[in-house]
């Protein structure tokens, strides 16, 4: 069946993923004002404990302007902070402040629990050919992106 409606059932799928990683996020993280976008910076601010706003805007695969909204909000909300108080900041280093890596500590252990639930009844090989088989399709697209671009 899948082979047959390969187009469908991989954009489907993938929508579906996307869309749910969404609503789990903006839920869990409702009670402390942060919508999703948020959580990826604090994440891997969490994990990397200082980035570049143009290392977060490639992580977060995220445009200029929405990393600069996002990093301000951090920033005025206490999350975050910044190495330089220049305007043009996108080489600066970001850090977490103290309530950055309290929130930062709960969204890591919440995102451990989601990956822990959503691959429940797959054994570890079948998750790595999973992630390899994903890694491969991503590839292939970006080097048809390119092409195109060309």
């Amino acid at each position: 069946v899948y082979m047959f409606n390969r187009y469908e059932v991989f954009t489907l799928l993938v929508n579906n993923i996307n869309r749910s990683i969404r609503k789990i996020q903006n839920e869990e993280m409702k009670e402390f004002n942060l919508k999703s976008r948020h959580v990826s910076c604090i994440y891997y601010l969490y994990k990397k404990e200082t980035l570049t706003a143009t290392e977060l805007k490639e992580i977060c695969d995220v445009d200029k302007a929405a990393i600069s909204r996002t990093l301000d909000f951090l920033e005025e909300n206490e999350y975050i902070k910044c190495s330089s108080q220049a305007k043009k900041r996108y080489k600066s280093e970001f850090s977490l402040t103290e309530k950055g890596i309290e929130i930062g500590k709960f969204i890591s252990s919440k995102i451990d629990e989601i990956l822990e639930k959503s691959s429940f009844g797959l054994s570890k090989e079948k998750l790595e050919i999973f992630y390899e088989g994903l890694n491969v399709i991503n590839e292939n697209l970006n080097k048809m992106i390119e092409t195109e671009e060309e």
